[in-house]
């Protein structure tokens, strides 16, 4: 339970919150990012294919 309260009570338990969280964000957003291109070029190549 202290470990609980550390990480949201002190700075350096936010910034670890702060952190993660932010890590998380970037994950998702390269991944739609790739998943989105990927999409893209996947569409171009079968026109210029036809």
């Amino acid at each position: 339970m202290k470990a609980i309260a550390d990480l949201f009570s002190t700075d350096y338990g936010l910034m670890s919150i702060a952190g993660i969280a932010f890590m998380i964000g970037m994950g998702v957003f390269f991944l739609r990012y790739f998943k989105q291109h990927m999409d893209a070029d996947a569409a171009a190549e079968a026109r210029r294919s036809k």
